[in-house]
């Protein structure tokens, strides 16, 4: 597998919430081992953009190809629909979702929770799944915690699992969606740690961020969305360090005096 192999590629997606048009147009394109950012102001498309990626949220137009495979489409009343259900399971089970809110389950321990998505979706042998979900824990650094509950656990604590839970369905890409917006300070820095080390091990992550330091730390490539479109695009060095337009210069420096 080269190290060029493109993961997913967006083309001219457009999508829209009744009147509001959040998406005009985007392209985005993650090679295996490329860490994509994506900043913006709030309300600005970036993670309408990520739920579109794994069919999450459903784009009105434009094209998805994820490793090669394009995301076939069928007309319904409501525009269009996939039409391919296989095709979304297995583009959902590769690219694993990291929210912002940890979406764990309440009721199940932190192993249990672990090992939902691969035992039921995969239908992988559970002794085996129980190995990796062990190791996946002790790797975020709460190996100690499998038999606790969510709300036995500090947020921080709560996010690495929920890391760990996306790393058990050995994707072939993460999404992260503001993963530590909800976190004060120093558990932020557990979970920055966490995404520091995925990205060293070459992993393909896009990450919408408002953490201008992560974004410059781990990503190859920044994109900056302004009201649904690209506004401008390049290495970390070049958006953030040498921003060419008004609005991201305005965006810097708003985020930088927080």
């Amino acid at each position: 597998m080269s190290h060029s192999e493109v993961i997913l590629q967006l083309s001219g997606i457009h999508k829209r919430f009744d009147e509001l048009e959040v998406l005009k147009g985007v392209d985005l394109t993650a090679k295996k081992g490329d860490v994509v950012a994506l900043i913006g102001s709030s309300g600005s498309g970036k993670s309408t953009l990520l739920r579109c990626a794994n069919l999450l949220e459903q784009p009105e137009q434009g094209d998805i190809v994820f490793r090669g495979d394009a995301v076939k489409w069928a007309a319904n009343r409501a525009g269009r629909a996939p039409a391919d259900a296989d095709q979304v399971r297995l583009m959902r089970t590769n690219l694993s979702m990291v929210f912002q809110q940890f979406n764990l389950w309440q009721h199940m321990t932190i192993l249990q929770n672990v090992m939902e998505a691969p035992v039921t979706v995969l239908g992988q042998p559970k002794d085996q799944v129980e190995q990796r979900a062990v190791q996946l824990l002790d790797r975020v650094g709460i190996g100690d915690k499998l038999d606790k509950y969510p709300s036995q656990l500090s947020g921080g604590q709560q996010q690495r699992a929920a890391i760990a839970r996306a790393l058990c369905m050995e994707p072939a890409a993460m999404l992260f969606d503001e993963p530590t917006s909800a976190l004060d300070p120093e558990l932020e820095a557990e979970v920055i740690k966490v995404i520091r080390e995925l990205a060293s091990e070459g992993r393909t992550m896009i990450i919408v961020t408002h953490d201008m330091n992560m974004a410059r730390d781990l990503a190859t490539e920044v994109i900056f969305l302004h009201q649904g479109l690209i506004e401008e695009k390049g290495t970390p060095s070049q958006v953030l360090d040498n921003p060419k337009s008004e609005r991201l210069q305005q965006f810097l420096s708003a985020t930088a005096a927080h």
